[in-house]
């Protein structure tokens, strides 16, 4: 006998854990999230959760109906030496922007920047799929990890911003080599050379303290 309260396995079933997973996501992000959780929320076994979508990870790329699945393409810009990381990270962007799957990522943040929801879920995306895999496969100090994700991530953000959305030129129309030569020593700097060290900031001179009224009555 089926169990009760439960959803039948269905394209209703999968639906309601789409919408389920979204609203988990966007209120609790990705580690906040449990597969358990979702599941009850839709009405369904947590077991027809993983036979839809599989890991909690490719739920999540299912609920952004991600053009790319980063556990497929961050691994391979670390299959070289160290050294050239920051080149091959930057050329296996832009080959994704400029392939059909950049219609697909450009609408994503075009949503994000006028949306609340969807800035959120385009946030946890880029930390949990693509900056957390980057970090791990680089063995980062776990106290500059968080400074040094953030810092490519500002790098390819303005990227995408001033190539794909804004369509500033002469970015536009720059060869994807122009750019990788231009952009790749900054991100091989920040992801493996040493950050520099903020000088601790200096207290702003004190005023001089005014005479003493009886001193100043002395003078007159």
């Amino acid at each position: 006998m089926a169990r009760t309260g439960r959803r039948p396995g269905n394209q209703d079933t999968r639906q309601a854990i789409l919408t389920a997973a979204r609203e988990a996501f966007a209120e609790r992000g990705y580690d906040g999230a449990s597969i358990r959780q979702i599941a009850t929320s839709a009405g369904v076994d947590p077991a027809l959760v993983h036979h839809y979508f599989g890991a909690k990870d490719k739920l999540f790329l299912a609920t952004m109906d991600a053009p790319i699945d980063p556990g497929e393409i961050v691994p391979k810009v670390f299959e070289g030496d160290l050294d050239g990381v920051g080149e091959r990270l930057v050329r296996t962007f832009l080959g994704v922007w400029d392939s059909p799957a950049g219609s697909s990522a450009a609408a994503l943040f075009r949503s994000a920047m006028q949306h609340e929801w969807s800035a959120r879920m385009l946030r946890e995306f880029l930390v949990s799929q693509i900056l957390r895999r980057v970090v791990a496969q680089l063995k980062l100090d776990p106290a500059e990890a968080p400074k040094r994700a953030a810092l490519v991530a500002s790098q390819m953000a303005g990227l995408v911003m001033v190539r794909y959305i804004l369509k500033i030129e002469p970015m536009t129309t720059m060869s994807q080599d122009e750019i990788v030569y231009s952009v790749a020593p900054t991100i091989q700097r920040y992801l493996t050379e040493p950050l520099p060290a903020l000088a601790p900031a200096t207290a702003p001179a004190s005023a001089p303290a005014s005479p003493p009224a009886s001193s100043r009555a002395s003078k007159r």
